[in-house]
């Protein structure tokens, strides 16, 4: 069906989509960082086979009990090729173990991986433990500059994808609720949601026809 089809019904129906405003939260250089890495990547947000550009993130939700506020994270590793996501942790802390773990269960996952591995200069990322663990996977860590979010932008474009579709506008009240959401949409992402930019093909699907291929 043609969008602008698509345009007019939702506004006879006076359907309207959740808007993603601008933000200012791009994360900052950690205070002192133990390993800096340049920026490799370049923005060139383009891989021609699985697991050669791997980028990762962070992002934090919200839930409450009562009127008691509670914060839940999300680290990811995003595949360029087929923007399928490798792996993903939910934890109640943001920290070195939550991105350790989210990089150990790749790895264990993708044996035979040794992307280029972008993410920004967060204090996980800019751990010396951390780029350890790159250097025995044999993978090269790339980073982006002070306060460029873009340099990052297929994993923040994520991280908007899944807020506006389940997130925005919606109030968790429990912290199983909120986790069971994120794993569905990883799982519906990867395995059921169409996209253009991989000739309407979901994650996976672009991942098998590689491998068939």
């Amino acid at each position: 069906m043609n969008d602008k089809r698509v345009l007019r019904i939702c506004r006879a129906k006076g359907i309207k989509s959740t808007i993603k405003y601008s933000s200012h939260g791009c994360t900052r250089q950690a205070s002192e960082p133990q390993y800096l890495a340049e920026n490799v990547l370049k923005r060139e947000f383009y891989a021609d086979r699985p697991n050669a550009k791997w980028l990762t993130d962070v992002t934090e939700f919200k839930y409450y009990i009562g009127l008691e506020v509670h914060k839940l994270y999300l680290s990811a590793i995003l595949d360029l090729f087929d923007r399928r996501i490798v792996s993903f942790v939910i934890r109640d802390r943001n920290d070195n173990a939550l991105v350790f773990e989210t990089f150990d269960k790749a790895v264990a996952e993708n044996p035979d991986a040794h992307p280029l591995f972008h993410s920004d200069r967060g204090f996980q990322y800019t751990n010396r433990v951390f780029h350890a663990k790159l250097e025995r996977a044999g993978m090269t860590q790339s980073m982006s500059r002070v306060g460029k979010c873009i340099d990052n932008g297929p994993m923040e474009g994520f991280w908007g994808i899944l807020k506006r579709e389940r997130y925005y506008g919606r109030r968790f009240t429990s912290r199983e609720e909120l986790v069971k959401m994120i794993e569905d949409y990883i799982a519906y992402y990867n395995t059921g949601r169409l996209q253009r930019g991989l000739g309407v093909l979901t994650p996976f699907e672009k991942h098998k026809q590689y491998l068939a291929a």
